[in-house]
């Protein structure tokens, strides 16, 4: 089944996203509860950027809501079984140990561990990365695509972690992420069973971000910045299938994200600091500090996003010939614009 034309049944899911925002932001509202009772609280310290202390682990909403989604399309033979199965088994492993770990402190071995065991089990179910675009031609990956494909899951999955660092950012960059890509791919000939799994996603993040809005109520925790991330990786291995150019897109998309997680990771490598400490040496955390305000951080991110990226995703779509440059042109200027921000500057003394 081809992203040409919607089945009845995607066309009954598209209309029932609004549902998916409420149930999300109901189920989110139920797991507040919970953590409040259950003293499962965010505690402010010197690595903090919050100021009081907050639920976490609502993002537990976005994983049973995308979950029971995943199910019902693969039931509804709206999703080929193979994505389902790596999006359940290993979407529901990830989200697991990151619950374990929003309920206390997880060795990050076996973290690591789950997240490449999940990684390899949706990279061998899918066949690895298909061929990619490179100009007017396609670069079959072989052998590597496996390899690659498990490194960008797994690295894909922290840098949602290592990016949800302040009120509201992870979960508008999910919805963006999520529903922006859902659009190209589907634009591009994706599967509908991919770019309606994306759109779900899309929809659980916004119903969550209801809560997570500056200031935020609840926080995402590990238990859905690692399940958002990861099944975001997935969805593009699913939809290289189709479109060869679908890597590109998420790229691009993913770019604001991406090269601050990544240039952030690389100078504190280079300082020789141990790179899975709590930090907040992050651009976005930087101008947080600066301006005294998460919503503003966040307001901007979006405005990027909207701006910039996207008419960037936009034009690698129209033009796959031309997606490699047109990548490089949307995320060096974008990567010089953190690095003057603070991407990975080591934190002052008088930052609080």
């Amino acid at each position: 089944m081809t992203g040409q034309a919607f089945s009845l049944s995607g066309l009954v899911l598209l209309v029932a996203l609004p549902a998916v925002v409420a149930l999300s932001a109901t189920l989110t509202a139920v797991v507040r509860r919970y953590a409040l009772a259950a003293r499962l609280l965010d505690h402010p310290n010197e690595r903090s950027s919050h100021s009081v202390p907050t639920p976490r682990g609502g993002g537990l909403s976005i994983v049973v809501v995308c979950l029971s989604g995943t199910v019902l399309m693969a039931l509804w033979r709206l999703l080929d079984v193979r994505l389902a199965l790596a999006l359940c088994v290993g979407g529901g492993a990830v989200a697991f140990v990151g619950w374990l770990d929003d309920r206390g402190q997880l060795a990050v071995r076996w973290r690591l561990a789950v997240h490449l065991a999940a990684a390899a089990w949706a990279v061998y179910l899918l066949g690895g990365l298909s061929s990619v675009q490179m100009g007017a031609n396609l670069l079959a990956p072989g052998a590597w695509g496996y390899v690659l494909g498990v490194v960008g899951i797994v690295w894909a999955l922290n840098l949602f972690n290592f990016m949800d660092g302040i009120d509201g950012i992870a979960a508008s960059e999910g919805t963006f992420v999520a529903l922006g890509c859902a659009t190209l791919w589907y634009l591009s000939g994706a599967s509908t069973g991919t770019c309606v799994s994306a759109l779900i996603l899309g929809a659980a993040c916004c119903g969550f971000l209801i809560w997570n809005w500056p200031p935020a109520r609840i926080f995402m925790g590990d238990v859905g910045s690692g399940f958002v991330g990861y099944t975001l990786a997935v969805l593009v291995i699913g939809a290289q299938r189709n479109v060869p150019v679908a890597l590109h897109i998420w790229l691009v998309v993913f770019g604001l994200f991406a090269l601050d997680a990544t240039l952030t990771l690389l100078r504190r490598s280079l300082r020789g600091e141990r790179i899975y400490e709590a930090h907040r040496s992050h651009a976005y955390q930087h101008l947080a500090r600066y301006w005294g305000s998460h919503r503003r951080v966040t307001l901007l991110a979006t405005m990027l996003n909207l701006v910039w990226l996207l008419p960037c995703a936009a034009l690698a779509a129209v033009f796959p010939a031309w997606a490699a440059w047109i990548l490089a042109i949307a995320l060096l200027p974008l990567a010089a614009v953190l690095l003057a921000a603070g991407a990975g500057r080591r934190e002052t003394p008088t930052c609080s």
